[in-house]
């Protein structure tokens, strides 16, 4: 059937509004059946959201929001990468690093130079102001 939902009632009177299992009037979350399955997922979803702390603890890494984050990043693959066995597959995944690396130092000189025009062409002109530049006619 489409849209049933679990039958269970939660203490403040909500109904839960997971799908049940099939045949089965509640969800994984709240049937007697998948308790243990239940406990495991807990179990592990915790050990998943302490080990992703402690790596990014040991790697420093605080994310991929910029330049900076993801040459951070690209320097620890490489490193870690440098350490494995000279092989196709390792030097391949170096060229790879050295590629991607040269395309963030690429995009971080072009991040520089942006900021330095907008920074010396002020701020920007709304439409129907005069241009910063003249213009000219055809030549």
């Amino acid at each position: 059937m489409v849209g049933r939902a679990c039958a269970f009632e939660m203490a403040d009177g909500r109904a839960c509004r997971a799908a049940p299992l099939r045949g089965e009037s509640l969800c994984f979350w709240h049937s007697p059946d998948t308790a243990d399955e239940l406990t495991e997922a807990r179990r592990m979803g915790g050990l998943h959201r302490r080990k992703k702390r402690t790596v990014a603890t040991i790697y420093g890494f605080g994310g991929l929001r910029s330049i900076e984050d993801n040459q951070g990043l690209l320097e620890t693959v490489a490193v870690e990468t440098l350490g494995l066995e000279n092989s196709i597959a390792r030097n391949r995944a170096l060229t790879a690093i050295v590629a991607t690396g040269a395309k963030l130092i690429e995009l971080g000189d072009l991040a520089t130079r942006v900021a330095a025009i907008e920074t010396a062409l002020g701020p920007r002109r709304r439409s129907g102001e005069e241009s910063v530049f003249p213009t000219e006619g055809p030549r």
